[in-house]
This record gives C-alpha cells, structure tokens and sequence, in this order.
C-alpha cells in the first residue's frame, strides 16, 4: 500500500453546495435564502436560545443555582457472568475480590451482575443488584448469591464557610 493509494471511503465526502452561480445551477437568484427577512441578509445571525421574540425558555424558568449537586445518584459498575469464570472453585467473589483481580476499580463501586455469558465454576457471589438470569446460572452451576444492601449515595455539595 502507497500513500497514493489512500482515498475516503465512498459517501464520506460530499461536494459543497455552490450558490449564487446563476439561475440553471438551481441554486441562483436567492441563493436558496428565500425572499426577504431575516435570514436572507448577509450576517444574518440569531442568538443562541432566540425564539422569534417570544420570552425564551431560559427567561421563563426559575433560577435553580446548582442544581446538578442536588439529585442523588449512583453509578453502577456492570459485570457480565461469563467473567467470573476466572475465579477458582467454591471461592468467594464479592467487591474486595473483583478489585483484587482488576475487574472494579473502587470497593465503593455498586456492583450489577447481569446474565450474559456462561458460568461453569460453582462460586460465592457477593453484589448490590444480581439480574434473575444471572442469579439461575450462579445457582446452575453449584452456586449461592447474596445480595447485599448498597450504601447511600452522597451529595456532593459546597463546603460551607465558616461564620466569624
């Protein structure tokens, strides 16, 4: 392989749209702007969150200062069954084990076990949320799950200052 021999893929590029190059291009006269207004005239431009004069929706809601801090939520780290076939027979896989191995990165992870592959090592499963697929393959295979009762998620809010 050459360097000349690389192209873009077929129906990546497109030619742009050529206006104003008389009235047989298809694209003359207006130039595909319309006929009078606003967005015909050169410079033409609308604020972001411009509603043709109607009061904008920013304006019409009420100001909720740091809203985001406010809701509670939790992230789920996701593993499959299939994965826990490293595990060595009878052995315990809880969320101290997964970060031993590499496969969580926190032990304050909420861990979620789902059913996707197969499992052919009887184990101890330890987790936050075990999906019924998953739970039948654990038990399946020789298995128990026990489910355990994720902490509370934090706010995360300002720290507040001091009063002197």
């Amino acid at each position: 392989m050459n360097l000349t021999d690389l192209k873009p893929a077929d129906g990546s590029k497109r030619k742009s749209k050529r206006v104003g190059r008389g009235r047989a291009s298809g694209h003359g006269k207006t130039s595909t702007r319309g006929h009078n207004g606003q967005g015909q005239r050169s410079g033409e431009g609308k604020r972001f969150g411009f509603e043709g004069g109607q009061t904008p929706l920013f304006r019409r809601l009420p100001k909720i200062h740091n809203f985001d801090g406010q809701v509670k939520r939790r992230e789920w780290v996701i593993l499959n069954v299939g994965v826990l076939n490293d595990f060595a027979a009878n052995s315990e896989v809880n969320v101290e084990t997964l970060v031993e191995k590499g496969l969580l990165r926190k032990a304050t992870d909420s861990l979620r076990i789902l059913g996707n592959g197969e499992l052919a090592v009887a184990l101890k499963v330890s987790a936050h949320h075990v999906s019924e697929g998953a739970k039948t393959k654990i038990e399946k295979a020789g298995g128990s799950v026990n489910v355990i009762e994720p902490a509370e998620p934090t706010r995360n809010r300002r720290p507040v200052k001091a009063k002197k």
